[in-house]
């Protein structure tokens, strides 16, 4: 069971919001918008497509896969799916925004962190995501953010950003009962 955090109508402006906070930063055309799989990467092309729309230019898109730099991989009872990591070109040197749906206990946002960097020493690294549920139990926050919001510990946000070609299925965030505990 689940409810509903913001409704689909208003995802579209919060995607918006954090494009233009990414543009007043000076970021726009010259970055690149690295989407950490699964989520981060439709939320990366949808602030793209927003930040091409507000500076006229579009940054460069990057696909990263975490699940080997994962600190509880050794305690999964199966191996995690692997997607794809795409980095099409050099990331030397360059300003990276890692993006992702939701900031939670900051764990994902490490094992990034260590998996970028094992294609290349970017000039800097910036953060933008979604939802910042508060209170990570590592010292990461987030650079550009849609919403914050704070929820007891037994409770997760969680993303589904509907396919580009499905007709009547929308982008939603929700909160949900976290899956390790009993209601």
């Amino acid at each position: 069971m689940h409810k509903l955090l913001i409704g689909a109508e208003e995802i579209p402006e919060i995607i918006r919001a954090v494009a233009q906070k990414i543009v007043d930063a000076g970021f726009a055309g010259d970055c690149v918008l690295v989407g950490i799989q699964q989520d981060g990467v439709p939320l990366s092309e949808k602030i793209a497509d927003a930040i091409a729309g507000i500076a006229g230019e579009r940054p460069l898109l990057a696909k990263l896969d975490i699940s080997m730099y994962r600190d509880d991989i050794g305690k999964m009872r199966r191996l995690p799916l692997i997607r794809e990591t795409e980095i099409p070109f050099d990331i030397n040197d360059r300003e990276l925004i890692l993006v992702d749906d939701v900031l939670s206990s900051g764990r994902t946002i490490r094992a990034a962190l260590d998996a970028i960097t094992d294609y290349g020493r970017p000039a800097l690294i910036r953060l933008a995501v979604l939802i910042d549920r508060g209170n990570p139990e590592y010292p990461i926050r987030a650079d550009f953010v849609g919403r914050r919001i704070e929820l007891p510990a037994d409770r997760r946000v969680a993303v589904r950003f509907a396919p580009d070609d499905a007709p009547g299925v929308y982008d939603e965030p929700w909160i949900e009962r976290h899956p390790e505990t009993k209601e």
